[in-house]
């Protein structure tokens, strides 16, 4: 006898790509200014191309892996030039077809209100958050979010978190809108008879720290909560922190699994933090099998990481 239909989803985020050879300097008269000044001094340093290719390549030659989800922060800037450096890597270097890449943004895709408005993001990347319920982002004034896929005994919902914010502040929501469409979208009898898995790049919990609370949560995360709470099990992928991280998300019937994948171009001496992937084994039942990989300090091969309790 047969048994459950299992599938594997790899999760990648925060991939930065950097593209700026060709950016005029009025491009930078606003916002990004202060972004630039934190690349110039600091990230360019920390996220790599070479590590961000390794992951590519590492999911590439995985041919267990069924869909891959992005949760958000595809560039830096949210400049053209990005966006189609972004594009490039997930067409050529990761080379899977659109219907098997699932990506959202973040709040660096989202970076000027220019972005945001000209729906820079949706336009570029229209392949990978295409639909199988059409309907389902009817009523919502942006009509890509939230997208459903189906995959087998799984139901991805992509949701944004991305919002046009003032300087050094990198907080996120979902919406009103949004959450009420997701609230119809999780009663559909084609999600409820599937697991559910949630993509967000801003993370539910709070922030430990008041400064955090204040520029990098997810101003709506109580709202967010309230809709989710007739869940009696899902999974909630998130990124932003830059940190593998594992929690439990207690609901009025159940619980959620919640799991943060790093910045899959960060080099960096902590080794929760150092670039990866996870990937997760999933069943009509539920999560089944989670488990991180971390490049290791020489960048050549990727080792079994942890997923922390944080």
């Amino acid at each position: 006898m047969l048994g459950p239909v299992v599938v594997k989803i790899a999760h990648i985020s925060d991939l930065h790509v950097l593209a700026l050879d060709e950016v005029s300097p009025h491009r930078l008269l606003n916002k990004r200014l202060t972004g630039w000044a934190n690349l110039k001094f600091r990230r360019s340093h920390e996220h790599q191309a070479y590590a961000l290719s390794a992951v590519a390549r590492a999911l590439r030659e995985r041919v267990d892996i069924d869909h891959v989800v992005v949760t958000g922060d595809l560039t830096n800037l949210a400049l053209e030039s990005e966006f189609e450096a972004a594009h490039a890597f997930l067409q050529d270097e990761l080379g899977l077809e659109p219907s098997k890449v699932s990506v959202i943004p973040g709040n660096h895709d989202a970076y000027t209100r220019g972005a945001y408005e000209s729906r820079r993001f949706e336009r570029r990347f229209h392949d990978y958050i295409s639909s199988d319920l059409p309907g389902a982002s009817s009523m919502t004034d942006n009509d890509a979010f939230p997208f459903v896929r189906l995959r087998g005994p799984v139901a991805l919902i992509g949701l944004t978190t991305a919002v046009p914010r003032p300087p050094l502040v990198a907080s996120g929501e979902v919406g009103k809108v949004q959450l009420l469409a997701l609230h119809a979208l999780l009663a559909h009898a084609e999600v409820r008879s599937r697991f559910p898995i949630l993509l967000l790049h801003h993370p539910w919990h709070r922030p430990p720290s008041l400064k955090k609370a204040l520029l990098d949560a997810l101003d709506d995360r109580d709202a967010l909560r309230e809709v989710l709470d007739g869940l009696s099990r899902g999974l909630l992928l998130h990124g932003h922190l830059h940190r593998r991280m594992r929690r439990k998300l207690g609901t009025a019937n159940g619980e959620l699994d919640v799991i943060g994948a790093t910045s899959a171009s960060l080099v960096h001496h902590d080794a929760d933090r150092r670039s990866g992937f996870n990937v997760y084994e999933v069943d009509e039942r539920g999560l089944v099998h989670a488990e991180g990989f971390r490049l290791d300090e020489r960048g050549g091969r990727f080792e079994p990481a942890v997923l922390p309790s944080h």
